[in-house]
């Protein structure tokens, strides 16, 4: 049976349309409920692949969160775009689609670290919350208390604890500030914004906590 498949929004990529091996189905950019779930049911080999932006794919790995099939479905990834963070974290090869196309049908899945927020969502590539004038722990550790231009969250790709957080100071210099590694880091601040995997959370915040998922992501970046 031929690997189910989601184009996202208008990306194109003819690799996804002449390969006999792939049932693809075009959907909205960060697709939801009503366009995703019915998709779910019967997938060959458990694995979907979905061709888009990180925030397509963010929105994907929402739905198979909420279906509870986390563990269940394996995830190729093929970006379409040269830029995306998901890809540059897990070395998948976003600036050559036919490799990562050939990656997402035959690839092994590995476990990686799914981070989710208190609202709701998902972090799969960079999480941003700035300009910063707040406190921020993670874990029990602090890394902020001030100000800051921004602080960056993403998962952890070295086998740590679940995700990396980052402060980035105000200067004429720029620089980094603090880092650290572990399960969740939460944030105290005034309203300021908070934009998860490119895209801007609606409305100013004064808290935030991203932390690690109980469970892993199966996504596919073993070697073919």
């Amino acid at each position: 049976m031929a690997v189910v498949a989601l184009a996202c929004g208008n990306n194109e990529f003819p690799g996804l349309t002449q390969r006999s091996d792939i049932s693809l189905h075009r959907v909205s950019p960060a697709p939801g409920k009503t366009e995703i779930d019915p998709l779910l049911t019967d997938l060959p080999d458990g694995r979907l692949l979905v061709h888009g932006t990180d925030a397509d794919l963010s929105a994907v790995v929402l739905r198979l969160l909420r279906r509870e099939l986390l563990d269940s479905v394996a995830v190729g990834y093929v970006p379409a775009e040269a830029s995306s963070v998901v890809a540059d974290l897990w070395d998948l090869p976003a600036r050559d689609p036919g490799r990562a196309l050939d990656l997402a049908l035959a690839g092994d899945p590995d476990r990686v670290p799914l981070i989710r927020d208190d609202v709701g969502g998902v972090l799969l590539g960079r999480g941003v919350l700035g300009p910063l004038r707040g406190v921020a722990y993670c874990d029990d550790e602090l890394v902020l208390r001030g100000q800051a231009g921004r602080l960056e969250v993403t998962p952890d790709p070295g086998a740590g604890e679940g995700l990396v957080v980052r402060t980035v100071r105000r200067s004429l210099f720029g620089g980094r500030g603090a880092s650290a590694a572990g399960r969740a880091v939460q944030i105290g601040c005034l309203p300021t914004r908070v934009v998860r995997d490119g895209v801007t959370h609606p409305r100013p915040v004064n808290k935030w906590i991203w932390y690690r998922h109980t469970e892993d992501l199966r996504l596919v970046r073993g070697l073919v």
